[in-house]
């Protein structure tokens, strides 16, 4: 299970490293178009919004299995130790409800995006929905992983 983790932690800290520089790259060449074109290219805007959802899509499953999200230590320290065994329990089984809720619409929303076409770079809108469905993955496998953990405990 190690190795699994380690693998896909891999693949999404690339899909997250690619998609960021493809978003800086199509982003400074519209910036540049702008400046030093007479016409700006119009593909640069919906492929920098492309490169932007994936780098999300892959970062998201990431800041899971770091525990980089919001919490309110305030009170959640103040508390008992099993209390707060319960507490991430919880939370983490409704993580794994929300997102599997999640990715099982977003499957449905690439199966529709296949015959739908993006304006100007005209590939099929299922590769952008792509990118939602990897976060919903990404944050589904890793918030499962931290649930079994809580369980060994």
């Amino acid at each position: 299970m190690k190795t699994l983790q380690r693998q896909v932690g891999k693949l999404l800290k690339w899909g997250t490293l690619l998609s960021t520089l493809g978003f800086v790259a199509s982003t400074l060449i519209q910036i540049y178009a702008r400046f030093f074109m007479a016409k700006a290219p119009s593909w640069t805007e919906e492929a920098a919004r492309l490169f932007f959802i994936f780098a999300i899509g892959c970062a998201s499953g990431l800041a899971m299995r770091g525990s980089y999200y919001v919490h309110f230590d305030f009170l959640y320290e103040k508390l008992p130790s099993k209390l707060k065994s319960l507490i991430m329990k919880a939370i983490y089984i409704l993580i794994v409800v929300l997102f599997v809720i999640f990715t099982y619409h977003s499957f449905q929303f690439v199966m529709d995006g296949w015959i739908e076409k993006s304006p100007s770079l005209r590939f099929p809108m299922a590769v952008a929905f792509i990118g939602v469905t990897i976060m919903g993955l990404a944050i589904s496998y890793y918030a499962i992983s931290k649930l079994i953990s809580l369980f060994k405990k």
